[in-house]
């Protein structure tokens, strides 16, 4: 995972620099949110009341999705407006996902869930970028979700631009550096890459990150890579 990553910069005239990815992070907003939440006091009612295994959070996950998949949505039959009362103060999300952007992935429609029950973090690709670490890092220490799930999908746009590796406009290529190494382990094959990229950001969230790390090794969060198949609706864990 300690591989080098290439990363333009505009205000050096389009000079590029190469770093340790992981050294990358953690110099990064993903370290420095690292560093002040390891020694931090949280308000108490910050905490997410859930009771809920690591286990039993990505199942929870799993089961919303056979549902959605099914046509038998139960979420859609939840009171709004009791939903909204109860989370205007505080959240307390079971789960966390880390999704791409895709507008074709719903993320709480596709676990079947509502209002207040998943952290989602999403952009292009589902990588682990430093601000999307830190997000995370916040959702599990803060607000306690026991699960975090890197969605994949089928068809991936992100992914398919940076097996072509064609130029791009404006800063689009700076989603390429991160997706390499999948690219570079699929010869080819898109599926293959998608899955893979989606396996490697989650062991970097699982590495990277000594909060998330710190929880994991406490039996407290569980970290897993998936994918979602734009034709069934269906997700499946990599």
């Amino acid at each position: 995972m300690n591989q080098m990553i290439q990363t333009g910069c505009l205000c050096c005239d389009g000079r590029t620099h190469q770093r340790s990815r992981r050294a990358f992070l953690r110099t990064g907003m993903g370290g420095l949110v690292a560093s002040t939440m390891i020694g931090a006091t949280f308000p108490k009612h910050a905490f997410a009341q859930s009771t809920f295994s690591s286990d039993a959070a990505l199942q929870k996950l799993l089961d919303g999705n056979k549902r959605f998949s099914s046509q038998m949505l139960t979420s859609l039959n939840a009171d709004l407006a009791i939903l909204k009362q109860n989370t205007v103060a505080k959240q307390e999300p079971f789960a966390a996902v880390l999704s791409c952007a895709d507008s074709r992935v719903p993320v709480e429609l596709v676990f079947d869930q509502s209002i207040g029950q998943i952290f989602v973090t999403r952009v292009a690709g589902n990588i682990a970028s430093p601000d999307i670490i830190a997000s995370l890092e916040y959702g599990a220490a803060v607000l306690g979700t026991k699960a975090i799930l890197v969605l994949g999908h089928s068809n991936c746009g992100a992914v398919k631009a940076t097996m072509a590796g064609k130029a791009v406009p404006g800063q689009i290529s700076a989603l390429y550096a991160p997706i390499q190494p999948a690219v570079e382990e699929a010869g080819g094959n898109l599926e293959f890459a998608i899955k893979a990229n989606a396996k490697i950001q989650a062991n970097l969230l699982a590495t990277a990150s000594p909060v998330l790390s710190g929880l994991i090794r406490q039996g407290n969060l569980k970290i897993a890579a998936g994918y979602y198949a734009l034709d069934t609706g269906t997700v499946t864990l990599v």
